[in-house]
Formats: C-alpha cells, structure tokens, sequence
C-alpha cells in the first residue's frame, strides 16, 4: 500500500482557521487551537447577536413612532391598530423613517388613520 501524506489538508485546513481568527487578540490569533476555540464561541456569539439585532432595531423603531404619534395626541398602541385595520401595510421601519426624516407626512398618515 503506498503511503500517504496529509501535510497539505492539515495545513490547509489550519491556515483557513488562522484567517477567520485575523484582528484576534494574543495567541488566539496564532495558535491553532485556541483559535479553533476562540471561533467556536465567536460564531455562537454572531449567530445568536444577528437575531438581537433585530429586536433592538424593532424596540428603536417603536419607540421613535410613539414619541411621534404622541406630538399628534395618539397612542402608539392606536396608531398601530388603525393602520392594520385601514389595511395600510407601512412596517415599523419606514413609519419611524418618515417620523425622523419627514414629520410632515408622517402627521397626515396619524391624522388620516388615528383621529
């Protein structure tokens, strides 16, 4: 039976860890184990942290309506309700856009719905 070398696969597959641990700090940059260790808990951390991303941006977007829609004396609550009821389908993202950027038409979307 021939012999075989696998110095290149292991190389390769260190080196492809080593650059996914690039701008890590001490020798969790170098060391292939601890980097494999270091990526473990990096790619938990990133996956779990995308999804909280997501729900701190909603929480934001929720809180710049409701400081918009109460300017106008409406609730956010109210506000919310009367839009899905009007069958008007803005999320929460462009609404806190308009509040933000564009205050005037946002005040005729509360004024048209709410009141």
């Amino acid at each position: 039976m021939p012999r075989v070398k696998r110095g290149t696969r292991s190389n390769k597959r260190k080196k492809n860890i080593l650059q996914h641990t690039k701008g890590f700090r001490w020798g969790r940059k170098s060391k292939v184990a601890q980097a494999r260790e270091a990526l473990v808990h990096a790619w938990t951390y990133a996956f779990r942290d995308r999804k909280a991303n997501k729900r701190n941006f909603r929480r934001l977007w929720q809180i710049r309506i409701n400081a918009a829609t109460r300017k106008e004396g409406v609730s956010y609550n109210r506000f919310i309700h009367s839009l899905k009821q009007k069958n008007i389908s803005l999320d929460r993202k462009v609404l806190a856009e308009l509040a933000e950027k564009e205050p005037q038409a946002f005040k005729k979307i509360v004024v048209e719905t709410a009141k």
